[in-house]
């Protein structure tokens, strides 16, 4: 895709978001699972903890009726309720359907192409744009990928995730260290002092073209292909060669390769509790939990969560 068909966001694109989220959880369309929050320091990374315990009971997709029919796919043909707005040439803007934070969404392809591939200068020139629209507004966005098995995905169909920073922080006024809490993409590229695992970071520039916002991620993406596996040859095409998170803002794009998607932790006396699991939204300092007594645990020995963050990439 050249420059000059690069996509461009609707001006109004964060009053579109709010209102189609708004309505559209009014209507029953989308569901939205309120969090508790504590803002947790393990090694001095202020680190937001949420617990949502309705999630744990978010009802699961369709299965397919006949036995050999392609499994649902919510971004191939999204529901008028669900649509935000096209990005021509090739994306769309959903709604999340789970929203854990207001006014989450989703950049998908029109035409489905596979999550696990690298991505293609079209799907960051039309991230860029959506970022850039909140930024106009006088608000950011934080965007994330992922890709593999161990990076946290759900879904095959390609798309890059949305969250208004803003949101982001809803509730962190009444907790102990809210205050301390900024998304940690942003803080990494200044220093990764204390971050128990790899990450690589570029910085980004307004008068960037698409060519070389996307060189910027190949370049990221290479990176983090050589640090797993150090002999292999790394294509900017098809396939990746590993898991990984990438994540986007106005000023930075930060790449973390993935070893496992979450870490097991155990109660005082040893005892499996559950297991956290981490998306792309680590790069932006939050993880999410479902029961009480993996809430519980983290809170009371901030340390545990250091252990999960250790336990799902490559050591610094």
């Amino acid at each position: 895709m050249a420059d000059m068909v690069r996509p461009v966001a609707p001006p109004n694109l964060p009053s579109l978001v709010q209102t189609a989220f708004n309505k559209a959880r009014l209507a029953g369309d989308v569901s939205y699972y309120p969090t508790q929050v504590a803002v947790l320091t393990p090694s001095s990374i202020p680190f937001q903890l949420r617990f949502s315990p309705a999630l744990a009971h978010k009802p699961k997709a369709p299965k397919p009726k006949e036995p050999n029919a392609k499994p649902f796919n919510p971004f191939e043909n999204p529901s008028p309720a669900m649509l935000i707005a096209d990005l021509p040439p090739s994306h769309r803007l959903v709604l999340n359907k789970f929203a854990v934070v207001p006014e989450h969404f989703i950049l998908v392809t029109r035409d489905v192409k596979p999550q696990t591939h690298v991505l293609e200068k079209g799907d960051i020139a039309a991230t860029f744009a959506c970022i850039q629209a909140y930024h106009a507004d006088g608000r950011e966005l934080f965007a994330f990928f992922n890709s593999g098995p161990h990076s946290g995905a759900s879904q095959p169909h390609r798309h890059l995730q949305l969250l208004p920073v803003e949101r982001m922080k809803d509730g962190l006024e009444d907790v102990e260290n809210g205050a301390q809490w900024r998304v940690l993409a942003e803080k990494l590229a200044e220093s990764k002092q204390g971050l128990p695992f790899q990450v690589f970071t570029t910085s980004m520039r307004p008068d960037m073209s698409a060519e070389q916002r996307h060189s910027s991620y190949l370049e990221l993406y290479r990176r983090g292909v050589e640090a797993v596996f150090p002999d292999i040859e790394v294509s900017s095409e098809g396939e990746a060669k590993i898991s990984y998170n990438l994540a986007i803002t106005n000023n930075y794009m930060a790449l973390c390769p993935r070893t496992a998607e979450g870490t097991m932790i155990k109660n005082k006396s040893g005892e499996d509790i559950g297991v956290v699991s981490l998306n792309g939204t680590v790069l932006a300092g939050t993880a999410l939990v479902k029961n009480e007594a993996e809430w519980d645990a983290l809170r009371e020995n901030p340390d545990m969560l250091l252990d999960v963050l250790k336990g799902i990439g490559l050591p610094p």
